[in-house]
Order: C-alpha cells, then sequence, then structure tokens
C-alpha cells in the first residue's frame, strides 16, 4: 500500500469529500459480508449492492454459475463506487474463499430449522446468503452451510424479496453487532486501501494523475548522470 500515493491523490479531493470517507470508513465492517447466488432479475442484485452500502457492508459477493448480469448503475445509486465487488463463476470457490478469510456460511431460507434472526449470534464473523428469486439457494450452498437464517413472517407469503430480506437482516445484525463488544470496525491495514479505491474511482482521470506521479517520482529518484 503506497501512502505517499494516497496522500498525494488526497490532494485532488475536497476537504468535505476527505472528511465524508473518514466517516463512512468508520462505519464500515467486513465482519459480516453478503452472498448473492444466481439471481436472476438485474434490479434485485443492484438493489442488494445498494443495501450493503447503505448498512456498511463493504464486500458483496456474487455467484454467476448460470446467471450472468450487470450491475444496474442507475438502481445501485453509485453504491458500486464503494461498495468492494466480487464476482464468481463457482459456488464453491465463493465458499472456499469465505472460509478462508474467516468467516461462516449462513444460508438464508424460510425452510429447515432456521435460527429467527432476533436470535442469531452476532458476534461470530459470517457471509449471509441470499439465493434465487424462485428457486431459493443450491444444494451446495445449503450442504456446506455452518447455519440456517431465517426472517419471522406471520403472513401466507412464504417469502420476501432478496433486497427487502437483504435489509432486513442486515439492519438487525449490524444494530446489534455495534452495541457489543466485537471488533467489528476494519482494520488499521484495510481502511487505506480502500480510501485508495474510492479515491481512484472518485477523481476524473484518476489513472493519468497515477501515471503521472510515478513519472515523477521516477525522475526524482533516478541518479543524476552526466
Amino acid at each position: 500500500m503506497d501512502l505517499e500515493l494516497l496522500k498525494y491523490l488526497e490532494t485532488y479531493l475536497t476537504e468535505s469529500r476527505k472528511q465524508r470517507f473518514k466517516e463512512v470508513l468508520s462505519e464500515r465492517t467486513r465482519h459480516f459480508t453478503v452472498v448473492t447466488e444466481d439471481v436472476y432479475q438485474l434490479h434485485n442484485a443492484s438493489a442488494v449492492m445498494r443495501t450493503c452500502d447503505v448498512f456498511g457492508i463493504q464486500d458483496l459477493h456474487v455467484v454467476e454459475e448460470r446467471v450472468s448480469k450487470r450491475i444496474d448503475k442507475e438502481i445501485a445509486m453509485g453504491a458500486q463506487k464503494w461498495v468492494t465487488f466480487n464476482r464468481y463463476n463457482s459456488t464453491k470457490d465463493c465458499i472456499s474463499k469465505l472460509r478462508d478469510n474467516g468467516y461462516q456460511i449462513i444460508a438464508t431460507t424460510p425452510h429447515n430449522d432456521s435460527t429467527m434472526l432476533h436470535e442469531f449470534d452476532v458476534t461470530k464473523k459470517s457471509a449471509f446468503f441470499f439465493g434465487k428469486e424462485n428457486d431459493g439457494l443450491s444444494d451446495t450452498v445449503m450442504n456446506a452451510a455452518d447455519g440456517f437464517l431465517k426472517i419471522p413472517m406471520y403472513g401466507f407469503t412464504e417469502s420476501l424479496n432478496i433486497s427487502v430480506s437483504a435489509a432486513i437482516i442486515l439492519q438487525s445484525v449490524v444494530s446489534r453487532v455495534k452495541q457489543s463488544d466485537v471488533k467489528w470496525q476494519l482494520s488499521d491495514e484495510e481502511i487505506p486501501e480502500i480510501e485508495m479505491a474510492w479515491a481512484k474511482k472518485t477523481i476524473k482521470a484518476s489513472e493519468e494523475i497515477i501515471e503521472r506521479y510515478h513519472l515523477e517520482n521516477s525522475k526524482i529518484q533516478a541518479p543524476n548522470s552526466k
């Protein structure tokens, strides 16, 4: 991580933008993350990204084994700038990566002997999986899951729209973990990395600016020749 480069890029940001970055980063978390599996409706996947940003979830993982969709920028409403987007062609690969990063796999489903949302243990680092609109999660996720989670519902309808489900779950678990003793905040190493990514996406012609920065630095560091 080039902290000098970050400082250089910050000179292209307004003071209000830099302050806003700091405020949002202080509320960001990787204690929880969200995974969508083969979500068919484009607006649903985009709305989930927006939901992640609203509730301070830094990472969204999208599995597209059978469905390939681009994030709808209009519906995401700029959230694609701020949420780290991870795409996979394989559910197994996604699960493996998340396990390597210390996450337990939580399948959201109204069926099975699922834990009620208000009873969920927020102290554990968790990846919440949301499935296809009609079919739900695959057998791969259901068989690999460390736990199952459901939202209490009292009507005839057995399921909610995926973006609505994500919003309800994230609002609950994020608000509760922030009231706990869990270290849910980003690490000192993660904060500048994310800030760098945000700066690059915010500053116009950032790639050209970075190239110029490296060129100027290389001239300064090059030994004088006669």
